[in-house]
């Protein structure tokens, strides 16, 4: 049965470090963050399944990737952001820096084994300790100036590949923040495939995924990180352009873990617009993947 961190305990007291004032900013070289690309996702993007991604399509697909990547390499901008902030969590939200709220959804669905309900809430240090804990926050983008609208194969290969290098560049800027600006595993010596298989400490759910489904939260993202910074605007709906971007928070909890939030009823809905400041019908919208 999994059982929620443990407060009191040493392991929860190491994570409260010298915050980042500003949000920082890295420039990543596409030959830096090739060695980083999950090539199993850019393989299913393409509709190559299991076995399939060994096949003589899916290794020239493969080489026509790598040689574009070679030969866009200076005309591909890889940026990301991250930033660490002061947190405490307050019930169901995270309190960072002292007075910036961010709402999150806990799982309402009973599980079979009694196990708890969880919230990405629960890794952070509770208000009550009257300790501060650490949370980190990031954005990755990747934008180009190639026009490639006159050969359709080239201009897929590049959004599959502009997708891959920006959650690629996020691995990369992950293990800096766990190693040195955050510093909570300096000693981490993973391989990459370690790496992609997420065997380090802690997690980095992402905005839009199973236990951060709320896409409108990317604007209190933007307050925090200051998209435009590396060329991110967000839509109405607080979808980000360009497509290739993607966002999120780092927990460093060692009993953090991945969940789906899954379906919530009308209360948790009400309970949380009040929570986030938006009207119900609103954030009827934004949730309706997981009502």
């Amino acid at each position: 049965m999994t059982t929620l961190p443990a407060w009191t305990t040493p392991t929860g007291a190491k994570h409260c470090v010298s915050m980042t004032d500003s949000p920082v900013l890295l420039t990543y070289p596409v030959r830096e963050v090739i060695p980083y690309i999950s090539w199993g996702y850019f393989f299913h993007a393409w509709g190559f399944k299991g076995n399939a991604t060994r096949s003589p399509e899916a290794q020239q697909l493969q080489a026509d990737a790598l040689h574009m990547l070679d030969e866009w390499a200076g005309r591909l901008h890889v940026r990301c952001l991250y930033r660490l902030c002061r947190a405490n969590a307050d019930g169901d939200n995270i309190l960072l820096e002292g007075n910036t709220l961010f709402p999150l959804l806990r799982q309402q669905t009973p599980h079979a084994d009694g196990s708890p309900l969880l919230c990405l809430s629960d890794f952070i240090r509770p208000l009550s300790c009257g300790t501060p804990d650490t949370i980190g926050l990031f954005a990755s983008s990747v934008a180009d100036d190639l026009d490639l609208s006159h050969d359709p194969y080239r201009q897929l290969l590049l959004q599959t590949l502009s997708d891959r290098l920006a959650e690629a560049a996020v691995e990369k800027m992950h293990r800096h923040v766990r190693r040195k600006a955050w510093g909570y595993a300096p000693d981490e010596s993973l391989s990459i495939p370690d790496l992609l298989a997420e065997r380090f400490q802690g997690i980095r759910p992402a905005v839009g995924y199973p236990s951060l489904p709320d896409q409108s939260v990317n604007f209190l993202l933007d307050d925090l990180l200051d998209l435009k910074r590396i060329g991110i605007t967000l839509t109405e709906n607080g979808a980000m352009h360009p497509h290739s971007s993607v966002s999120g928070l780092m927990l460093a909890h060692p009993a953090a873990r991945y969940f789906s939030v899954g379906p919530i009823g009308e209360d948790q809905l009400c309970d949380y617009a009040h929570r986030r400041g938006l009207p119900v019908g609103m954030m009827r919208k934004f949730l309706a993947g997981v009502l």
